[in-house]
């Protein structure tokens, strides 16, 4: 039963794949311009490579946004329905909470929140 799912959801997936880049070939406007594959930055163009190198910085403080961003998005399916679980609830939330801020301690004691 699993196994007809399972390839019935696979066989959708590719034909919704398939189906939608043949509609956008179809019906797509189709302007060949060399400058079209130019990178830009709003409209400007740009001097030099954009082949820059991005200093490691930027990733980590964009890494460390999604945790927390996540750790938003666990706490309110968590909050609605906290009344139902009773009190293991509080003490699994307060467990994931205190993880998160150890590891907010973590990154703010290595330095990963400052801007150099």
């Amino acid at each position: 039963m699993y196994f007809t799912l399972f390839i019935t959801v696979l066989i959708t997936a590719v034909f919704l794949v398939l189906a939608s880049y043949v509609i956008a070939k179809l019906i797509g406007p189709r302007s060949y311009n060399p400058v079209k594959g130019e990178p830009f930055e709003c409209g400007i163009p740009t001097r030099g490579s954009s082949w820059l190198p991005v200093h490691i910085g930027y990733y980590l403080f964009a890494i460390l946004f999604l945790m927390f961003d996540i750790e938003t998005v666990f706490l309110y399916p968590w909050a609605v329905v906290v009344r139902q679980f009773g009190p293991m609830a509080l003490v699994s939330i307060g467990f994931f909470l205190v993880v998160l801020v150890f590891g907010l301690a973590y990154a703010w004691r290595k330095g990963a929140l400052e801007w150099k």
